[in-house]
Parts: C-alpha cells; structure tokens; sequence
C-alpha cells in the first residue's frame, strides 16, 4: 500500500509539474492549456501507448504452435497469479531482455527477446516472465506508460517555451524570462528524476511479486544476473523512451543512481536472496550464437523488420 501511494504522489508531482510549466510559459491560460494537454496524453497513453511500444521494438506476435514452451510457462504462471493469459510477443534482439505492456490484466502483452529465450534455463525464464506479470497485476505497465508520456511532454513543452523566449510578451508570466527560462532548463530535469523514481520503486515490488509467483525468488536472481551480463549486448529496438519498461535497463554505461532508470542489478539480486534467505548460484548461460533450451539460436533482423 506504502507503494502505491508513493508511486500515485509521483504521478500526481508529474501531472503539477506539467501544469506550472505550461503556467510558467502561458501564465493562467498556458496552465490551463497545459491541463487539457495532459488529460489527452494520459488518455492516449491509457489507449495506445501499448501498441505503439510493441512497434517500436519491432515485436512480433508469437502463439503456441511458434513458441509452446513459452506459451506453456506463461499460461500456468498467469493462472498462478490469477491473471487472464496475457498475449506473447518475441522481439528479434540478442540481447536478453523482456517488459509488459498494456492498460489492464484484460489488455496486457509480454514481449521477450529471441536472445533472452536462447541463453537463460528454464528456471530463470519462469522468474523473468513471473516478474512481468507482477507489473501487470499491479498496473504497473499504465503506471510507467502515463509517467513516460507526462515526462516526455513536460520536456516538449519546456523546449518549445524556449525556442520562444525572447520572441513572446511576458505579461501574461507572473515571472517572465525567468519563469520561461526556469521551465526549458529545470522542469526537464525534475521530470526525468521523477519518471525514474516511479520506475525504480515498481521494480522491487515486481521482483517480490514475481518470486512469489514463480516460487523461486533465486530463480530471478540468476535471471537477474545473467541478464545484467546480456547488456554488453546492443538492443538496437531499445530507445530511452523505452528503457525503463525492461527488466533491466538495456543500455550499458550511462548515468547511475539518481537518473537510473533501475535500481542497481546488486540490490535487487540482494533482496530475492534475503527472501530466499540464501545466496544465488546462477546458472551458466547457453553460448551465444548457438541453440538455448528454448528453441534456436535469435535470427538477425534485416533492413525491413
């Protein structure tokens, strides 16, 4: 419950924030503009935003005569969680990773890389596909949808108070330059750190979720581990509009802590042991390249998809 108010107060912060940007822009009538504009992102993230990250991954949707064994896990995970049978995508990436995606349990789809499919045991698929479906018990995936939307357009709505800056009359900005300034420069800022702070908190609740789910909290573990090894891997579909929707952050590098899009591999790994009360012992990984334990080996996406 701690989690969910935290996470709608986050939510809250971000809808405020686009609102006092488009106040510190417009003044009155700019926040007001700006409350409609949320609204009708929210909406379209409510509607659309599922499908849309589905293409942009280039997800392919798979059933049980492409993929039976995964179809056959995923079914007796989702019954186990008291979820109706979410759809199956396979997106055509080395890398492995997965995310959810969809507006509620009725709507939801999982999306797993060929390459996450070609080099984890059994065990550890059960655990990744146990934690996307505790984001979709939870809602996590609207959640992270209507925050990726609200931060993206508090960042489009902050650029173009600026490229308008010196070309406006400020009579309606209680702050004038200041204000439009302040908007293009820190409303970005604190946008992402809020998006990243709702992304980070979902994720250690999923990973609990999910090793209940799956029965193996070491399970994730070592899928965690392994996984965290996969990102030297390029996710080519993976953009950073998307990342915070992985299992893991599929970009190698970048900025840590509070910009992460995750909380650290180490941290979560530590939790699921302490839950498990023993350390993980992870599986080796199949050899890229070559056959895993769930089919043949990820084909290489061409120019077209």
């Amino acid at each position: 419950m701690g989690g969910v108010i935290k996470t709608g107060l986050l939510l809250a912060l971000l809808t405020g924030l686009f609102v006092v940007v488009g106040g510190l822009i417009g003044g009155r009538g700019g926040a007001v503009i700006a409350l409609c504009v949320a609204a009708a992102m929210n909406l379209y993230a409510w509607w659309g935003s599922d499908q849309a990250v589905l293409r942009m991954q280039h997800a392919e949707p798979v059933g049980p005569a492409e993929a039976p064994a995964l179809h056959a896990l995923t079914a007796r995970l989702a019954a186990r969680a008291g979820l109706p049978m979410p759809a199956l995508y396979l997106i055509h990436e080395d890398q492995p990773n997965a995310f959810a995606t969809g507006r509620d349990p009725e709507h939801a789809a999982v999306a797993v890389t060929t390459g996450l499919l070609a080099s984890l045991p059994e065990r550890e698929v059960a655990g990744v596909v146990a934690h996307e479906l505790a984001h979709i018990r939870h809602r996590d995936t609207l959640i992270m949808s209507v925050a990726a939307t609200l931060a993206g357009g508090i960042g489009l709505l902050a650029q173009f108070g600026g490229l308008f800056a010196y070309n406006r009359d400020s009579r309606n900005n209680p702050l004038g330059m200041v204000g439009v300034l302040l908007a293009a420069i820190v409303a970005p800022l604190v946008a992402m750190i809020v998006q990243m702070a709702v992304s980070r908190s979902r994720e250690y609740e999923a990973d609990r979720r999910g090793a209940e789910i799956a029965g193996d909290p070491l399970g994730l573990a070592g899928a965690l581990l392994h996984l965290e090894q996969g990102r030297e891997v390029p996710n080519h579909g993976a953009t950073s509009a998307t990342a915070h929707l992985f299992i893991v952050n599929p970009f190698a590098g970048g900025l840590a802590g509070l910009f992460a899009t995750h909380p650290s591999t180490a941290s979560r790994v530590a939790a699921l042991e302490a839950m498990a009360g023993q350390s993980v012992i992870a599986a080796p990984m199949a050899p890229r390249g070559k056959p895993g334990p769930w089919g043949s080996a990820p084909r290489r996406r061409g120019p077209w998809g």
